[in-house]
Formats: structure tokens, sequence, C-alpha cells
């Protein structure tokens, strides 16, 4: 039978933490709240593996508090997706050895052997959840200016080689790869690959909007992520968190409506993998829970065990 899990793109943020309505007042640690949050979900995205690199040993640790069955997705770092990086975010030994000094770098100003040594350290991020069997996907989420060409396929094809082993989602974040003449072009890619397609909800009508494309490219996962329709903050510039550009209540009525889309994907895989990433205080917990209740029974629950990934 396929399972739906729902949970949301991280357990930590600072305004989840200071607006009180989620952990109870008891749960003041890292550990305390990682193990209530992993009482209430089954599955959750690490989303500050994208700002830095972690430890091995933060990954054990999230490994030990959390139930067997327990799965987290890892959002791929910030340089691996030709994102912007800052050198101090990079691993020591990497930020030392760059050839030149910039405020910012991208992966291709990096020699080979300091990319590999990126890639290496990455990968051992992930290694205690592989090995605990509680690793569900690598999601990589390309910026805006990631466009359909030639040499971005390329690089996706460098990561899923550096990844191998490894499930791997793809999240885009420019229209052209789901325009009339991309879509078809897009979805083959993915499917050939074995890559997961990302479903996702946001804002429509705007520039950079991606269409909600509900298609299954691999054979034993579909993901969604939930971004909030919040229009104003969507392309908004001089944001300073991403809880201000996903800062958006879903109501029942809208997730009613998505409910029935997710359940027909459940039809196709093993496994629905659906992640709130409405992030400002506790929007994303809300609409985790109230979608558990609307999804058709019987859904996996945070207690439930479930075969192995």
């Amino acid at each position: 039978m396929s399972e739906i899990l729902v949970g949301t793109s991280s357990w930590t943020d600072k305004t989840l933490i200071e607006c009180g309505r989620f952990y109870p007042p008891t749960v003041k640690t890292p550990e305390a709240r990682l193990k209530f949050y992993a009482s209430q979900f089954p599955i959750v995205e690490v989303d500050s593996s994208y700002y830095a690199i972690p430890g091995e040993q933060t990954a054990k640790a999230w490994v030990e508090r959390t139930p067997d069955s327990f799965l987290f997705n890892v959002k791929a770092f910030r340089l691996l997706t030709t994102h912007q990086t800052p050198p101090k975010v990079l691993p020591k030994h990497v930020s030392e050895s760059l050839p030149v000094e910039k405020k910012t770098v991208y992966y291709k100003d990096l020699p080979n052997e300091l990319i590999d040594a990126v890639w290496s350290e990455f990968r051992a991020a992930l290694r205690p959840l592989k090995e605990a069997g509680k690793l569900g996907a690598v999601l990589f989420q390309f910026p805006p200016w990631f466009l359909p060409h030639k040499e971005s396929l390329g690089h996706i094809e460098q990561c899923l080689e550096r990844m191998e082993g490894h499930r791997v989602a793809v999240e885009f974040r420019h229209p052209m790869w789901f325009s009339e003449r991309g879509r078809e072009r897009t979805l083959t890619f993915e499917r050939e690959r074995g890559i997961v397609h990302v479903v996702v909800d946001e804002p429509q009508g705007l520039k950079t909007s991606v269409p909600a494309i509900w298609e299954v490219t691999s054979p034993d996962i579909a993901m969604v992520r939930l971004h909030g329709r919040n229009h104003g903050t969507w392309e908004k510039k001089g944001l300073k968190t991403a809880s201000e550009r996903f800062d958006y209540w879903y109501d029942e009525k809208e997730l009613r409506e998505l409910a029935p889309k997710i359940d027909a994907l459940a039809e196709k895989v093993r496994q629905v993998q659906v992640l709130f990433n409405n992030n400002r205080e506790d929007q994303g917990q809300k609409g985790a829970a109230m979608l558990q209740k609307l999804l058709p029974a019987p859904r996996v629950r945070p207690t439930e065990e479930r075969p192995p990934t």
C-alpha cells in the first residue's frame, strides 16, 4: 500500500520557536524539539544544509533523536546548486584554499580539487542518515537563473554522478522548464534518470511563477512542496529571511482542494512526500497537521513502521 508522509521544511526556525504555539513550554532544547516534532510528523526537510554543510556528528544526533521509521529529506548545499555562496560558509579547508578573495563565489569559480572536497563533505554529512535508513531524498533546488540549456542539463548530470546511491529530487525555479515547449522535455529528462520531480504550490501569474505539474517521474517517490501563495512577497527584493518570503497561512478550503491531487499521486508511487515550506511561526506545522486529517485514511503517522527506503 502506498503512503503519504506529511511534514515541514525545518523544525528549528527562529519564528517557530519564538511564537510558542507548536512546542510545549517544557520543550526547550534542540534534542527535545526534534523529538517532539518527530512525535507529530513522520518526515522533515533539513533546510539548514542549504546554508552550510552540517557535520557528521550533527547528523548522528538527528538519527538518535528520532524513531526508526522517521525520514529526513536534505536540501543540497547552495554552492552545489549554482547559488552564490559566501566563502565563510564553505568547509574551512576549502575556504582557506580559494585562489582569489571574493565576497561570494559560484560553483564555476572553484578549481576541481576544491569542488571534489565540497562534494566529499556533503556526502559525509549524509552518511549517518543513509546508514540508519533515515535519508529520504536529497533536494536540489536550482535558482531562477538556472535555465533549461545544455550547460544546466550537464550540471544536473554531474550532480547525479556525485550523488550515486542516493535518491535525488530536483526543483526548478524558472517557468521555462515547464513551458509548453519545455514541459515534456523536462519530464522525460527526469524520468530517464529516475529523478524525483517536485510538484510545487506557489503564487501564480508572476514572472518567476512555476506551475504545479502533477506528474510522477520516479517509480518510488513523488514530492510536493508547498511554498504558500503570497504574491506580495514572492519576488520582493530586500527580504532578510526566508520566512518573510514564504509568509502564508493555508486555509482548510485550499488544502481540501490539494488533498485529492496528492492522493492521486499515491496511486502511482510507493510513497508521496508533502513538505510545507511556508515557515513563518507555525504556519507549516498548522498546515501539515490539517492536511494529515484531510487526506483519505489510512495514512502513515509518526509511530507507524514503514518499509525501508
